[in-house]
């Protein structure tokens, strides 16, 4: 592919393909573990890109189904996550076609609520550390040369478990007498979540008019473990809650699609759409422990500024449509009871995604061997 079009595909991709999932309590921070902006894995044998990207949310909005529960902010009974995240990463280009990405985040969370604390005062929980790190590989399925107008990339890749799973603080008015204990925090705030994981996913573009393009993308991450064994105290707050006594180790996904459009050689927009969520059940392994399954579907404006080889990028994702689907606590206890249940979680309205990368370009000239024999005579 000819420099100025790589130059031109960069500049319009900076901000369309950030893949941190949004802000929702039952939704943690995670993102692809090849690469979290398709500029990233537009490079050349032997290039680099380097960089961060930046997530923040606060979510206060409770929902059952899809139905929020404003009473919940004017009771004054709502939680409150802070999210703060930061993934730095590191890609480089084995072929024209092949990459490799590390991704190592951390993470700083809060998380202020009542019903955690004796539901007579509100306190504030908080973790903060190394989350999950993140390794994978990433293949264009299309020669870049032969197709600059369109291609599709598919990935794999492997998450660790190097969070903290048990991460814990003070809580007050739950122990005997109403003493303060130190447990475990909320699940939405453990920086890991104990497992090894699979990540699939695939990313994808096509030029329809001059500096206009269709992409698109998306990951699942398949997290076959079922539960980490760090307790929820969710048990003494309700009989019906004792199987989420222990925090599962959930799958995650998210898809998204949009249009982007450069402005100049170092300005580009975006506008789309993400559906993002945890699934009720996982593809692989137990349902067991406790989980907030849920889902999200945003519109995702975006800007992005590129001049040679550094690059920032800005996302601002807010929901549209949230969704705390029934658990299966939900369903059992509907079924036992034949009283209709259905949890709450608590969304976002909206996230900021910001990104900031440089990349190095592995720029030396290859010299024929005939030629350097030619040399020798």
């Amino acid at each position: 592919m000819r420099p100025n079009k790589i130059i031109v595909l960069i500049g319009v991709f900076a901000t369309m393909m950030q893949l941190n999932a949004q802000g929702c309590v039952a939704i943690r921070h995670f993102s692809s573990c090849v690469g979290n902006t398709l500029e990233n894995n537009l490079l050349g044998p032997g290039d680099v890109q380097f960089g961060m990207n930046y997530r923040y949310f606060k979510s206060f909005r409770h929902f059952r189904g899809t139905e929020e529960e404003p009473d919940r902010i004017s009771n004054n009974s709502e939680v409150i996550n802070n999210s703060h995240s930061w993934d730095f990463f590191l890609t480089y280009g084995l072929t024209d076609r092949l990459y490799t990405s590390v991704t190592i985040p951390t993470v700083i969370n809060t998380r202020s609520s009542l019903y955690e604390h004796g539901r007579e005062e509100r306190h504030t929980s908080f973790s903060r550390g190394l989350a999950d790190i993140r390794i994978g590989v990433g293949y264009w399925l299309l020669n870049l040369e032969k197709h600059e107008n369109g291609n599709v990339a598919v990935g794999l890749g492997l998450k660790l478990p190097t969070g903290n799973y048990n991460a814990s603080d003070i809580f007050y008015n739950v122990g005997p007498d109403e003493t303060p204990q130190v447990r475990p925090v909320d699940q939405s705030i453990q920086p890991g979540d104990g497992g090894f994981g699979i990540t699939a996913d695939f990313q994808f573009y096509q030029k329809v008019a001059t500096n206009f393009f269709a992409y698109g993308g998306g990951f699942y991450l398949l997290n076959p473990k079922e539960v980490n064994g760090t307790r929820t105290f969710r048990e003494t707050l309700s009989p019906i809650l004792e199987n989420e006594a222990i925090m599962a180790v959930p799958d995650q996904y998210s898809v998204r699609a949009g249009f982007s459009y450069s402005i100049s050689n170092t300005i580009s927009t975006s506008l789309g759409s993400r559906y993002e969520g945890v699934p009720v059940k996982d593809i692989m392994g137990g349902n067991e422990g406790f989980r907030r399954p849920g889902n999200v579907l945003s519109i995702d404006p975006g800007i992005a500024f590129m001049k040679n080889n550094f690059s920032l990028n800005l996302n601002l994702p807010f929901a549209v449509r949230r969704e705390r689907p029934q658990s299966i606590t939900d369903k059992q206890t509907e079924e036992l009871t034949g009283n209709p249940r259905n949890g709450d979680a608590a969304f976002a309205d909206y996230v900021i995604n910001f990104g900031i990368s440089y990349r190095i370009s592995n720029n030396k000239v290859k010299i024929d061997p005939t030629l350097m024999d030619e040399f020798k005579n």
